[in-house]
């Protein structure tokens, strides 16, 4: 990859990052998006954080390539033990993992206050993103902005939080669907839930060919269609 041409999926995550941010990209892999960032003069600091070994070690490789140490700190630690308070951290980016493991990384630095809540969170997860929504908003957090982009064939969705003075109330289909992906419907989004439709629909098929008794799974999965096709 190219020093300032960055993948689709980290393209988008990049254009949240604010102006000048002193950002932790948690998972950095190859410290891709912060000396992308950094080259460009968008931000102003950052720490790539890597919890294994060979991502970590080729993080370090890129930052040393690109003569960055001074602006990026290249730390082997687990989630948000790669944020230490003289950082000054007012972005954290966690793209590109599921939404599960992005809650936990969230979850444990919440408990451990590495979380101050000044931060602005941008999170792509690939997976999982209702249990994400459903973490930020049970920690009051505000979901300001969503994209959703492809690639490799695969879908990533943005979702950007951030503390404010009032605390949202999300709905469970919001939660789900997205509170502003919903209400845009673009191709990627129909795409996306299109392939999940069919799949929930092959899945109560199977289940009608069942010798047990499957009413109550069936039951669940005809709600979902529903949902989902109500949502198309």
């Amino acid at each position: 990859m190219d020093e300032k041409n960055l993948s689709a999926r980290l393209t988008a995550a990049a254009a949240y990052i604010p102006k000048q941010a002193r950002l932790a990209d948690i998972g950095s892999d190859h410290a891709y998006l912060p000396t992308a960032l950094m080259l460009e003069d968008q931000i102003s600091y950052a720490v790539a954080g890597e919890v294994v070994e060979g991502p970590f070690e080729a993080a370090k490789k890129q930052v040393n390539k690109l003569k960055l140490n001074d602006t990026i700190q290249v730390r082997l630690a687990n989630g948000l033990d790669a944020i230490l308070p003289e950082d000054q951290i007012d972005c954290i980016a966690i793209c590109g993992m599921g939404g599960t493991l992005i809650s936990e990384i969230l979850d444990k630095g919440f408990q451990k206050r590495q979380l101050t809540g000044k931060e602005r969170l941008v999170l792509q997860p690939n997976v999982g993103e209702q249990t994400l929504r459903k973490w930020l908003a049970a920690h009051e957090y505000t979901i300001v902005d969503e994209a959703i982009v492809k690639e490799d064939g695969k879908i990533y969705e943005l979702i950007i939080a951030e503390k404010q003075e009032t605390v949202p109330h999300y709905t469970e289909k919001e939660l789900k669907f997205g509170i502003l992906l919903s209400k845009e419907k673009g191709p990627i989004f129909k795409e996306k839930w299109q392939k999940e439709l069919e799949k929930v629909e092959a899945i109560l098929a199977s289940l009608a060919q069942s010798q047990s008794n499957q009413e109550v799974k069936q039951a669940q999965m005809m709600d979902e269609i529903a949902l989902i096709k109500e949502m198309l």
